[in-house]
């Protein structure tokens, strides 16, 4: 186990406010500057086919202008193959896509689409790609993911956040067990959706994730407290979390 948690800042809700109105304001690689200065590790971009947020000129730019690594998270079509191949990022985490979801609704079932997957975790990691793949904590998703040769597993904790009671510590116990089988397997764990300040510290105290993705929650606290302060109040409970991380054995 790392001592140290990471922590990517997805920044898609910054362009939401921006094509609220149109025009530049305000500028997600603006926020993803901010970001780095208050001490995130990666930026996390979401390019959907409907560019409901996130355009290819930010990709453009966030490739050019930010000094941190780029998870560029992508459906797994041929127009987004094209562009990842493009820009070769430092990551590609392919997620689920639905044209009339507000947000990812679940985890990618990779177990069912192991066959139109294959090709695309190929290309990307041929071209120096990490390829993390979207998943619920469910171990056949696991052993899928392995077989297709992603590097990463990102966990989808929103029935975690989103639950109440026994049912959310049942949740809970699913990550933990997710997180201890992608170790064993040698997948590389990460985690996110639907994490905040209540929600963060029980899955950041899971020993065998490395890193963490949140955006919304962050992006929305920003408008009351700022992004630097938001994100820094983030660190330090992911950081007090991780003192007591404790890996399964």
């Amino acid at each position: 186990m790392s001592a140290y948690l990471r922590l990517g800042l997805n920044i898609d809700h910054v362009a939401t406010i921006r094509n609220a109105r149109g025009g530049i304001h305000p500028d997600p690689v603006r926020a993803a500057m901010v970001a780095a200065k208050a001490g995130v590790d990666g930026i996390t971009a979401h390019l959907r086919e409907d560019r409901r947020h996130i355009s290819d000129a930010d990709i453009d730019r966030l490739a050019a202008e930010i000094d941190l690594p780029l998870n560029l998270e992508m459906a797994a079509t041929e127009e987004m193959l094209a562009i990842a191949l493009r820009h070769r990022p430092h990551a590609c985490c392919i997620v689920p896509e639905k044209r009339e979801e507000l947000t990812t609704e679940g985890g990618l079932d990779v177990a069912a689409q192991h066959r139109h997957l294959a090709p695309y975790v190929q290309k990307l990691s041929d071209a120096g790609c990490r390829v993390s793949l979207f998943i619920d904590p469910e171990k056949v998703q696991l052993h899928v993911a392995k077989a297709l040769g992603a590097a990463v597993v990102e966990l989808h904790t929103g029935r975690f956040c989103h639950a109440t009671g026994a049912t959310r510590e049942g949740e809970l116990q699913r990550l933990r067990e997710a997180a201890a089988f992608a170790r064993e397997l040698g997948l590389e764990c990460h985690a996110g959706h639907g994490l905040d300040y209540d929600t963060v510290q029980p899955v950041a105290a899971i020993g065998e994730i490395v890193e963490l993705n949140i955006g919304h929650f962050l992006i929305g606290e920003a408008i009351f407290i700022g992004l630097e302060t938001a994100i820094r109040r983030m660190r330090a409970l992911m950081d007090d979390a991780r003192g007591d991380a404790v890996v399964s054995v």
